[in-house]
């Protein structure tokens, strides 16, 4: 089916703008009661953490969503205070034609996780149901076709015991316009802008058709998608994490508080008199 004719779809997308904007409307956080929240988070995280590692769970959280719906954001709020050793971040780059030439699943499948691990997705296979459809990078049947087949790959997946979560953020297009300024105006921000950005940016229902038409085939028992409203990125942030936690079970792991051992005597030792290179003190 063509992207084209999907109309229902950009009605669709007003509706769930038109949602996360009144998600957004209950008021920020202070800094302090965010940083509060987040620290708690947090902790609760390197518990679950422990848990995976002891039971050798295998977790895989998909992030998905429109651009500068805030999924870089998140996912440092996620990994901040882990091991990334345990919590790995995937971020593919384009395909090379090699890979091109691959079945389109190939170059996903050995980034899954192993047992202890969790894998996140910073976009995904899904990259073939959005902006490769919006943007011609794939044809209308290659999407569908791929829509038709992604739910049988991800059952595989959570019969082998993968634990798989996917979270769609959703921006408001008045939001969306807000922060893909402030990346022109932001020295720190300008790596996130990119040539993509700007040809993705006027074609808000072509990307809305094809949410809701990736929706619609992929939102499956097994392995449904979760939405969640980002024009608030604190609360979508402690929002996420929290969900996270209540969908992947886990216990704490009871440990002895360790003891500073005592540290060896200097035995003789001497600090040589040697010109070190000590770096300029600018602050």
């Amino acid at each position: 089916m063509a992207l084209a004719k999907k109309d229902k779809g950009g009605r669709n997308g007003d509706k769930l703008a038109a949602q996360t904007m009144d998600a957004a409307a209950q008021g920020g956080l202070s800094k302090g009661a965010y940083a509060k929240a987040l620290e708690a988070l947090h902790v609760e995280l390197v518990k679950l953490q422990e848990w995976v590692v002891h039971k050798g769970l295998k977790v895989c959280i998909v992030f998905e969503g429109r651009d500068g719906a805030g999924k870089g954001g998140t996912i440092k709020a996620i990994t901040e205070r882990v091991s990334p050793r345990v919590f790995r971040v995937v971020a593919l780059p384009a395909p090379t034609e090699r890979e091109k030439s691959q079945m389109y699943m190939q170059r996903y499948v050995p980034h899954l996780p192993a047992a202890g691990e969790v894998v996140i997705f910073d976009r995904s296979w899904y990259n073939r149901a959005g902006v490769e459809r919006v943007m011609g990078f794939c044809t209308d049947e290659q999407a569908d076709a791929f829509l038709e087949g992604v739910p049988l790959v991800e059952e595989a997946m959570v019969e082998s015991g993968i634990i798989l979560i996917k979270y769609w953020l959703e921006v408001s297009p008045e939001e969306q316009t807000r922060r893909l300024k402030a990346r022109f105006e932001d020295g720190r921000k300008i790596w996130k802008l990119s040539p993509m950005d700007l040809k993705s940016y006027g074609r808000w229902y072509d990307y809305s058709r094809a949410r809701d038409a990736m929706l619609l085939a992929t939102d499956t028992s097994f392995a449904p998608w979760w939405v969640a409203p980002s024009n608030d990125k604190k609360r979508v942030r402690l929002n996420i994490i929290s969900h996270l936690l209540k969908h992947i079970p886990y216990e704490e792991i009871k440990r002895e508080v360790p003891k500073v051992p005592p540290r060896q005597k200097p035995g003789g030792y001497v600090e040589p008199d040697y010109p070190y290179k000590i770096i300029p003190q600018a602050f």
